[in-house]
């Protein structure tokens, strides 16, 4: 009797594993139909264009999970400069894969840009991190180059932001 109950406790303890990974793997933090909030902030020194010294900006992101891994998104944001029109408005939408589970991603999307007297369209490619600090909050940096399609040497630029997202059904 005893030898039973030593089998089936030896083959509840290799089964074990299996079943957790099952019930851990069967979604996703990236998984379809899940809902996406996220703010981020790009300060001085963080960014770089030969139209400005130095640039903050504040920027709000909302996405939504077409497929697992696939995050259609939407962003307005504004940005403060040091020198030129010294303000802008952007507002885009763009597509976001996430390459790994443990939360590195690529973006590529199109920015609509509003300074003073002048006006541009922005194709935007970004390299980013969605480090979760609990199930649904994310510590998000982030990696862009933006093209300027009006005038590419003087208003193109590179940068880092530092973002904060919420991910939900």
């Amino acid at each position: 009797m005893t030898m039973k109950k030593i089998l089936m406790t030896m083959l509840c303890g290799l089964l074990f594993p299996f079943a957790t990974q099952a019930q851990t793997f069967s979604e996703t933090p990236f998984s379809k139909d899940k809902y996406y909030v996220g703010a981020s902030l790009s300060t001085a020194e963080l960014s770089y264009s030969k139209s400005q010294d130095w640039q903050i900006g504040v920027h709000a992101k909302g996405g939504y999970l077409l497929e697992d891994n696939w995050m259609i998104t939407a962003n307005l944001g504004g940005d403060y400069y040091h020198k030129g029109s010294n303000k802008s408005l952007t507002a885009g939408a763009g597509l976001r894969y996430y390459i790994e589970q443990n939360g590195l991603y690529l973006g590529a999307g199109a920015n609509y840009v509003h300074e003073h007297g002048y006006d541009d369209f922005m194709p935007t490619v970004q390299l980013g991190y969605a480090f979760f600090l609990n199930r649904t909050v994310t510590l998000e940096p982030e990696l862009y180059y933006n093209q300027s399609l009006k005038n590419h040497s003087e208003y193109s630029g590179f940068g880092i932001r530092i973002g904060i997202g919420i991910y939900f059904e």
